[in-house]
C-alpha cells in the first residue's frame, strides 16, 4: 500500500512517545484475543517481534495462528494518567501477518532495537522470532477534550 495515511494532529507523535500496545486479533471461531506487546511504525506499518521471554512454542502463539486464518487485526495506543484531561488512545487497524522478506524483517528488527534497550541484547532470526506486520488501513483516535464534548475520530 502506497497511500499515505490520514494521521489526526498529533496522534503519529503520540503513537511514538508511547511503548506498549494492545495487538487485537480474532481466533477461526470469532474469539477475540488480546495481547501487550513492543511495537514501532514505520511508514505505514507497525511492527511487533516474537521476543525471546520463556514461551513453551513461539511459533505456535495464538496470536499468529489467529492472524493465519483472519488477517485483520487491530493495535490499541493508550496515555492513562490519573489526571483525566489528559487521557487519548490511538487505534490502528489493518491487515497483519507474519514478515518473510530478509530487509523487512532486518529494517524493523533495527527499530525495534533502537526503541527497546531490553532488546539490544537479543539475537532475533526469522526463524525463532516471528516478526508481525500490521499493514495500517485506518487510524482512529480519542483524547480528551472538555467535559461533555470529547475528541473522536
Amino acid at each position: 500500500m502506497n497511500r499515505l495515511l490520514d494521521w489526526p494532529a498529533g496522534t503519529r507523535e503520540l503513537v511514538e512517545s508511547l511503548v506498549v500496545g494492545r495487538l487485537a486479533t480474532v481466533d477461526a471461531a470469532g474469539c477475540p484475543h488480546v495481547v501487550p506487546i513492543c511495537f514501532v511504525v514505520l511508514d505505514e506499518t507497525l511492527y511487533s517481534v516474537v521476543d525471546g521471554k520463556p514461551k513453551r512454542r513461539p511459533l505456535a502463539l495464538q496470536r499468529l495462528r489467529n492472524l493465519e486464518t483472519n488477517p485483520s487485526a487491530s493495535v490499541v495506543i493508550d496515555r492513562y494518567d490519573d489526571d483525566w484531561t489528559v487521557l487519548a488512545w490511538v487505534m490502528l487497524t489493518g491487515r497483519a501477518g507474519v514478515v518473510a522478506d530478509d530487509r523487512e524483517y532486518s529494517r524493523a528488527i533495527a527499530a525495534l532495537v533502537a526503541r527497546y534497550r531490553q532488546y539490544r541484547d537479543a539475537r532475533f532470526t526469522c526463524e525463532t522470532n516471528p516478526l508481525i506486520a500490521l499493514r495500517i488501513e485506518r487510524v482512529r483516535h480519542w483524547r480528551f477534550s472538555t467535559p461533555g464534548r470529547a475528541s473522536t475520530r
